[in-house]
This record gives structure tokens, sequence and C-alpha cells, in this order.
């Protein structure tokens, strides 16, 4: 074999290697464009605004997931959460042009369904976390650190009047009752599950602002109230929780204890954000919003006083989100 014919064979696999390789860049090349533009349109670049209103006791976690969404995700769209109460929040999230969202604690009602029906508003439920219902004192009341679930009826069905009915070793001064007023949906689950649907003790006080309740409570040495578990925790050094006994010992509201089939259970609710879906499938923005919302509300729920719901049930939630697309 003379060197040229050498030198030809030689090179026809160094071609064929040269040839594999561009092809294969030219492959990868067209799997990152791919890529690239996939990437591109799951985070697309969003604007206008989402309007929610409800829940005084959703409104932490809710407004958490709002700075959030705009600092991180889409710095173009503006996330606006009030906070005029369940009942309240409704009545703005049942009306034409009404808000985007409405936060609950507690489910909505048939009235508000109905409502919501004739206007011809399609209503999702999204639950997002499980919050536990909450009976605060003064923190220097050392004597009702523990009640049974009746006790705790008692005193706001008016039974007790003084703490020395309830106990005679405790001080012979009255009680004073605190809570949110009708507008929330936190009275609402406190009178319909707790008390049973009796009337609450006249004399009780009740705000609309949970932040006036904490330092009322804070001030008041015979005061005692209720709310959600979040406000408690945010206000540990002004005010102290009541351990509630449901018949197998006295258990500590916590992140630990809040489940629905847990220890806290009797005093455990589920809170929600209700989206309309009308307003999700005409702009993007409310319906990226609801998605996210349930894609993170997980990672938020701990540190805004919320246990959090099983991963499962929030992921099939998304599952349902991406559908209306």
């Amino acid at each position: 074999m003379n060197f040229k014919k050498f030198a030809f064979v030689l090179l026809i696999p160094m071609l064929l290697v040269l040839l594999a390789a561009c092809g294969s860049d030219d492959a990868n090349g067209e799997s990152d464009s791919n890529s690239d533009s996939d990437s591109n349109s799951n985070s697309e670049e969003l604007e206008g605004s989402v309007a929610i209103d409800g829940s005084g006791t959703v409104y932490p976690l809710m407004a958490r997931l709002a700075e959030e969404y705009m600092i991180n995700e889409q710095p173009g769209v503006s996330v606006e959460v009030s906070r005029a109460g369940t009942s309240a929040g409704f009545e703005k999230f049942l009306a034409e042009n009404g808000t985007d969202f409405n936060d609950a604690s507690r489910l909505i009602k048939e009235e508000e369904q109905a409502k919501a029906d004739e206007l011809g508003i399609d209503v999702k439920e999204l639950k997002v976390a499980l919050d536990g219902l909450t009976i605060v004192t003064h923190p220097d009341n050392d004597w009702a650190t523990e009640l049974t679930q009746e006790q705790v009826q008692g005193i706001f069905l008016g039974e007790y009047t003084n703490w020395s009915d309830i106990d005679s070793s405790w001080p012979d001064q009255p009680i004073q009752t605190y809570g949110p007023n009708e507008n929330h949906g936190t009275y609402e689950f406190f009178y319909e599950n707790i008390l049973e649907e009796q009337d609450l003790v006249e004399t009780i006080d009740l705000q609309q602002d949970y932040s006036t309740l904490v330092t009322l409570i804070s001030q008041d040495e015979n005061a005692i109230g209720f709310f959600g578990f979040g406000y408690y925790d945010s206000n540990k050094d002004s005010i102290q929780a009541v351990n509630i006994d449901f018949g197998d010992g006295p258990v500590e509201p916590s992140l630990d204890t809040i489940a629905e089939d847990g220890d806290y259970a009797g005093f455990t609710r589920p809170v929600f954000t209700y989206l309309n879906v009308g307003n999700a499938q005409e702009k993007p923005q409310v319906l990226d919003y609801a998605i996210y919302i349930m894609n993170n509300v997980n990672t938020f729920a701990g540190e805004t006083g919320f246990a959090p719901i099983p991963e499962e049930e929030a992921q099939s939630l998304v599952e349902e989100l991406e559908a209306l697309k």
C-alpha cells in the first residue's frame, strides 16, 4: 500500500468521529434550545394585579406568599391582600368585578354559594393550611392554665361569672371574655363548632381587629379570649395559651399537635382561599398566582402559625388548577 492510500484509510475513521461529534453537538444544541424555550414559557413575565380579601386569620400566610411571589417570581404583578374578615370578604368576592380570591377561616355557606350561582361565578375552594383555635389569657393568669373543653364552653356561654365558679381555689374575680366579631370566620367556627350554636355570653367584648384583641387581653389580668394559633404564636411575649383537655389530658396548641386527626383535633380547622375561576381564566396572573399558592403554601405555613396540609392534597389542587389553562 502506498503512502497516499494509507493516509486516506486513516482519515476515514477520523472524519466519522468528527461528524458524529458535530451531530451530537447539533442534537445537544437543539435540546438546549428546547429546554430554554420550555423554561421561558414556564417563567413567562406577567403583569397586572391580583385582588385578595377576607379572613384576618389567613392574612399572615397569604401576605407572606404575596410578598415572596412579587419579589422572586413575578415582579410585574401586584398582589394586594386585605383582611376585612371572612364574611365581609365574601361580600366583596361575590359581586360584579369582585375580588379574585377570598380567604376564609370557614367553609363557604350555602347562601354564599347560592349567590355565586346567581351571579354566574364559578368558585373553586383551595384548602391552604390547618389552624388551631387557641384560647388565650393574660400572662399573669397562673390558675386557668388548663381547661377542659366543657369549661371553655361554660366560660363563653356565661355559665361561670367569676373564676372561682370554676374552681373555689381560683380568684373570686369576674371573668372578662374577648373574641373576634361576626365578620370573622373564627367567630362563626367558635359559635358553630365549639359552642354548638349557643349564644355567646352578652358581656363578651368582640373586636374587628386581631391586634386590638391581643392588646386588650394583655392588659386585663382576668381576660380570656380566642383566635387562631398564629396570632398567639406571634404574641407570646404578651399573652399565653391555655392547654385544653379533650378527655385524655391537657394538650398544648402547637404546630405538632394541630391536626385534623391529632391531639388537638377538637379545636383544629382547615382554612381556605376561594378562587374566582372566571377571573383566573381571563387573567393569566390570577391563575399563575393560584398555582404558586398551592405549590408553596406548605413552605410558609409554619412560619406564619399554621400546620401544613398533606403534600398530596396540595399537589392534587395544583393539577386541577393547571387543567384550567
